[in-house]
């Protein structure tokens, strides 16, 4: 398996060397209690596994399919949310930036910047992701090859930060479908850098419900196994207690009572791969 350089982010690295990693959390936050709820559920789980775990949730949905739907409660009051998680839990926390403008703040509470993948390629907002300093997770957009993606890499990278996360969240496949190509998960790592599976993510339908995403969150199982068993670094998954009560990708979210057995597969699949 390619060898890439670990990135650190708070108390998790990923890469070379180092256990699968997962990021987990809500789509969105959805008020103070339950995204500290969830976080403590998360971390319990993680403290038992044994697993290095990343709390995310956006405090801010910017790519929503309609006009009306929730996008979160605002960069003051959602960054103050994630500070209080970090705080509780003491997982290292993830969030989305959409705006030059919103960076900055961002980076004074989380430990990864994200960058959506339908702004993988906006240069003003990779450069002042990485000249925070932060670990920057971009994933690859919808429209981009694996190989493209060095030169989005390049625009961090040049940027005076190798702290580079790059995500596979799944390729546009006509209209409401995505889907996700194996190769490509050597194909980034090949790039030299830690490779994040969005699984939940890749599972979407976009715009397939009529002014919301659907989603095929039955088959997260085989879909999760497959990224672990070609090599990936980390795992992202969305998960609510209850997805249908979901603010925010409702349709392709994990149901929280399935995260530690699929966890606990997951790692046991990671160990096998990482000494084949």
């Amino acid at each position: 398996m390619q060898a890439v350089a670990p990135v650190s982010a708070g108390s998790v690295t990923f890469g070379t060397g180092h256990p699968l990693a997962f990021i987990l959390g809500p789509c969105v936050i959805e008020s103070e209690s339950h995204a500290i709820d969830t976080a403590v559920f998360i971390a319990e789980v993680a403290r038992r596994l044994g697993t290095p775990v990343v709390f995310k949730a956006s405090f801010d949905k910017a790519n929503r399919t309609s006009i009306t739907s929730y996008r979160g409660p605002g960069l003051t009051e959602g960054l103050n949310v994630l500070a209080k998680v970090k705080a509780r839990t003491g997982l290292p926390i993830l969030t989305d930036v959409h705006e030059v403008s919103q960076v900055a703040p961002a980076a004074e509470v989380v430990d990864i910047l994200q960058i959506p993948a339908f702004l993988s390629r906006q240069t003003d907002l990779l450069v002042a992701a990485a000249k925070t300093g932060r670990a920057v997770n971009v994933k690859k957009g919808q429209f981009l090859s694996p190989k493209d993606m060095k030169h989005v890499i390049a625009k961090v990278t040049e940027s005076g930060n190798q702290k580079v996360l790059v995500t596979e969240r799944g390729a546009s496949f006509g209209y409401n479908n995505l889907v996700v190509d194996p190769r490509a998960f050597p194909m980034l790592r090949e790039l030299g850098y830690p490779v994040i599976f969005d699984v939940t993510h890749s599972l979407q339908l976009p715009g397939a419900g009529d002014g919301v995403t659907a989603g095929l969150a039955q088959y997260i199982k085989p879909m999760s196994s497959a990224g672990v068993a070609a090599g990936v670094d980390g795992v992202f998954m969305e998960v609510h207690e209850e997805p249908s009560r979901a603010r925010s990708d409702a349709a392709n979210a994990l149901r929280l009572d399935l995260l530690e057995p699929l966890m606990r597969r997951l790692v046991a699949l990671d160990k096998i791969v990482r000494h084949a």
